[in-house]
């Protein structure tokens, strides 16, 4: 069984009590744990999509930023590149992405390289994959703090922390590994030939005019389509592809735990989910979207299982129950670790 620390939110925390929170959680996992910090340790972030307004603004993380100061600890974001088009595909977009974002008060790093093709690999041995592919840089530092947005998402059912590892880690190619079998469509009943779903893909996979279609030769099932089209014609909804999110003919939950033992292999990583403007859809997606819940809270521990597990039992008290759960099941599985957990409620006074 592992702890997993946690302090509630109200809805109402300014960025300065979430400095304050986010302070002494990690004081509190670092004590209790017995954790030793090394002396660089990256902090790894999402920067969302442009478009996107509820990804995990840089100004709440400035606590930890100051906590590893006052250490004399080295850090910078890291993140890698995307799969799909937009403005995250590569290395300079990306760059100017996080720093219209507010990414600006440490340094950036991006782990793949310019276009997703640096990486170096970690054999597993697992049910799905030998070896997985993760961004090189990845591969300089011992230790990161893994920082995590939990919400919904269009094919892993939610994302956290094993999310923030399986595919915030992978290099572009092992990005392709995981999403491969889960290919969306088009609806020509609603298809208006507006043509973002085509400027979006980045395999060129999509053909738009009096029958619009997918190449499924091409097609890598990023499902970058389906997030930005504003008609609801591009979809993952058929009777095969409900079974591929099932894990049924495409085990992608599993894959994802498979890429999330791999990045956290050798790693003495400490994992923080901010369970905060609770979206239904994912961070890379370039729109508004409203809340699904009010906001539980900030929750960290060594154990990326349990803390996804915890987040997972928070919303679902809360009312919302998340797709996903075999990726819990299976990460168990294979070792990442433990559904089992002591939720530690740590309060102002501790």
């Amino acid at each position: 069984m592992s702890n997993v620390y946690f302090q509630a939110l109200n809805g109402q925390q300014s960025v300065a009590e979430i400095k304050k929170i986010t302070t002494r959680l990690l004081q509190e996992i670092i004590e209790k744990e017995t954790i030793k910090l090394e002396q660089e340790i990256p902090l790894k972030v999402h920067f969302g999509e442009k478009g996107n307004m509820t990804f995990i603004r840089p100004e709440n993380f400035d606590g930890i930023i100051d906590f590893l100061a006052a250490r004399k600890i080295q850090t910078a974001f890291i993140e890698t590149n995307v799969m799909y088009g937009g403005q995250r595909c590569n290395k300079t977009l990306h760059l100017q992405t996080a720093k219209q974002h507010g990414f600006i008060r440490i340094p950036v790093i991006i782990a793949d390289g310019e276009h997703g093709e640096s990486y170096y690999d970690v054999e597993i041995n697992q049910k799905h994959f030998t070896k997985c592919k993760l961004g090189c840089e990845f591969a300089k530092y011992n230790q990161f703090i893994v920082l995590a947005h939990f919400k919904g998402h269009l094919f892993a059912g939610f994302g956290g922390a094993i999310k923030q590892l399986a595919m915030g880690f992978a290099a572009k190619g092992g990005k392709i590994a995981q999403h491969t079998g889960i290919k969306p469509r088009i609806k020509n009943s609603k298809c208006k030939r507006c043509q973002l779903c085509k400027q979006r893909c980045a395999v060129g996979a999509i053909t738009i005019g009096e029958k619009s279609f997918i190449d499924y030769g091409k097609c890598v099932g990023c499902g970058a389509c389906v997030s930005i089209c504003p008609h609801k014609a591009a979809t993952i909804f058929s009777l095969k592809s409900l079974l591929h999110i099932a894990g049924i003919g495409n085990p992608f939950h599993e894959k994802l735990a498979e890429y999330a033992l791999a990045a956290q292999k050798g790693k003495n990583n400490i994992y923080m989910n901010f369970v905060m403007n609770i979206t239904g859809g994912c961070d890379c997606e370039p729109r508004k979207m409203k809340p699904l819940l009010e906001d539980i809270g900030i929750l960290v521990a060594t154990d990326p299982v349990a803390l996804d597990q915890a987040c997972y039992d928070l919303a679902k008290q809360k009312g919302k129950k998340f797709r996903g759960r075999r990726v819990l099941e299976y990460a168990e599985e294979i070792g990442l670790g433990s559904r089992k957990y002591d939720l530690q409620v740590v309060r102002d006074s501790d």
